[in-house]
């Protein structure tokens, strides 16, 4: 499924002594199965953004197509349901959403309230528990029973289990420990691969954008400042440092030998393993 911004804008608190302008310019598509990260500093618009995805919010002007659904500025907006099955958002701390008495009641809500029968409701919610790694035993504990690992991935199962076509994370390691965020990283990965899922990732993380995007995105003061492949996207760093955002460690540990050594380096390095292969060619090139 498709999604396409065009032209968006969005201001909050219209017509009031209070408005602000949030997001404008906005012109960004999305190809079904693409992996897509959209970073940029706190306050830049990446989580506006994220909630004209699934119709949570509809823009001021401009136009936001999904699918076969177009909401238009100025037009009111019937039976947005049928896209918010389509488009899944994980929010922060997604454990925080969870409120029935057993996990398998948690993460059947969302099915049953878009007219899944309930055993049908709970088939689905045995795979969900499956894909995030978690075993049929604490379908009948309560929630606030496990760990808050396990809490979260019982949460990210909840929007799973609604099967939809795209994914949408916002900041989904949020309060993890490393070890924790490289493993649901890592799943929201695989998920992507092997569902075929469209996923597009907010993060603060340059690191998390490089390693698992096809496309990254990058909001500056409510637009779109740049976009393109990691690798075009991290070929400049110097730009972005200039706007004040960070690069991946290794692009600025890259930067560092550049500057310090007078070598150059043929493409940025996105991870530690082509870092040493790239500084061990650079080093035999110059030993020459």
């Amino acid at each position: 499924m498709r999604i396409e911004l065009k032209d968006l804008e969005f201001r909050y608190q219209m017509n009031t002594p209070f408005e602000r302008l949030a997001l404008h310019d906005i012109n960004l598509a999305i190809n079904p199965g693409t992996y897509v990260a959209i970073i940029g500093h706190t306050g830049s618009g990446k989580s506006t953004l994220l909630q004209h995805l699934n119709g949570l919010v509809k823009p001021t002007k401009g136009s936001v197509v999904i699918g076969d659904r177009t909401i238009e500025a100025g037009r009111k907006e019937k039976h947005l349901k049928g896209i918010r099955k389509m488009v899944g958002i994980v929010f922060q701390f997604p454990e925080h959403q969870l409120f029935e008495e057993t996990v398998e009641k948690d993460i059947c809500f969302g099915p049953i309230n878009f007219g899944v029968p309930e055993e049908e409701a709970k088939k689905k919610a045995r795979i969900a528990l499956k894909l995030v790694g978690l075993s049929e035993d604490i379908l009948e504990k309560s929630p606030f029973d496990l760990s808050g690992g396990q809490m979260r991935r019982v949460a990210i199962a909840g929007v799973l289990a609604m099967e939809p076509e795209v994914i949408v994370l916002d900041e989904p390691t949020a309060g993890l420990d490393p070890r924790g965020r490289k493993e649901i990283m890592d799943m929201f990965y695989q998920l992507h691969k092997d569902q075929g899922i469209t996923t597009i990732l907010v993060t603060h993380s340059m690191e998390d954008a490089a390693r698992y995007a096809d496309e990254i995105v990058i909001m500056h003061q409510g637009s779109i400042f740049q976009k393109g492949t990691p690798f075009e996207i991290f070929s400049q760093p110097e730009q972005l440092i200039e706007k004040g955002l960070d690069v991946p460690e290794t692009v600025r540990f890259q930067l560092k030998l550049q500057k310090e050594l007078g070598v150059r380096f043929d493409h940025p390095c996105l991870s530690v393993e082509d870092l040493a292969g790239e500084v061990k060619r650079v080093m035999e090139r110059g030993s020459r």
